[in-house]
């Protein structure tokens, strides 16, 4: 329930309600001949994940919990998340830092992106916004829509560079963002990659390399999803093992 989220996150959780295109009652199935002309990878993993008869949702509650990397050390942390591809997200989470409780979130919405994270809810530690946080939240965005795979049948597609590949494509603030995505054999989805707006290294905003690994499978609701996430810049370089700061398993997921 909202009144769970930290400071300041049941507002935009709130105001991201209102901004998605939620329809009362249960969606319809999904069209099937919606995904006829994708790329081959990409109805693999949608006929796997969204098999007929499966509800059109929009959108997804999400809670996790996994494993944050702030100052060079790991720190545990819980989450929850409301994602609406297309729209927004909000990703509110609690964590420790020299044993102190912090807490806040990470969000993107039609008025753009915003960090806001305070130490024993009440002290600022770290508070962003304007263009170059928006532009980098929107690559989230379009990356992390495959935590609803019905959605994603919303998006753009077009031919991967390799044949087990397709590339995604969200069109967010009039800037397309592309994710292109590694589909295994029996439709799994496997790795999702693309060249993210950010500043991972502190010498300037700009695109660079970022990744997501994914493993595990949950079905709810008729969809087939990851719970196993593992992500970071410099992805597929030399520096992707430095450069990894998340590890996740999704635990309850909830479609609107």
């Amino acid at each position: 329930m909202t009144r769970r989220l930290p400071r300041g996150a049941r507002r935009r959780w709130a105001e991201l309600e209102r901004a998605a295109p939620f329809r009362p009652g249960p969606p319809p199935a999904v069209d099937a001949a919606g995904s006829a002309g994708l790329p081959e990878p990409a109805r693999r993993w949608l006929a796997r994940a969204v098999p007929p008869g499966t509800p059109a949702w929009s959108a997804a509650e999400l809670s996790m919990r996994g494993e944050i990397r702030l100052g060079g050390s790991w720190r545990p942390f819980s989450a929850r998340q409301l994602i609406v591809p297309g729209t927004g997200f909000v990703w509110a989470a609690r964590t420790r830092l020299l044993g102190l409780p912090v807490s806040g979130y990470d969000r993107y919405g039609p008025d753009g992106g915003e960090l806001r994270w305070r130490l024993l809810g009440i002290v600022p530690v770290m508070s962003a916004g304007g263009a170059d946080l928006t532009r980098s939240a929107a690559g989230r965005l379009a990356g992390e829509s495959i935590t609803v795979p019905p959605a994603c049948l919303r998006a753009a597609w077009s031919a991967g560079p390799d044949p087990d590949t397709a590339v995604m494509s969200w069109d967010l603030d009039g800037v397309r963002e592309d994710a292109l995505l590694r589909v295994d054999p029996e439709g799994r989805l496997r790795e999702l990659s693309m060249q993210r707006w950010g500043d991972p290294d502190g010498t300037g905003y700009g695109r660079h390399p970022f990744g997501v690994a994914l493993s595990e499978e949950v079905e709810v609701e008729g969809v087939l999803l990851p719970t196993v996430l593992r992500a970071g810049w410099a992805w597929g370089t030399g520096g992707q093992a430095a450069g990894e700061f998340f590890r996740a398993r999704i635990e309850d997921v909830r479609f609107r």
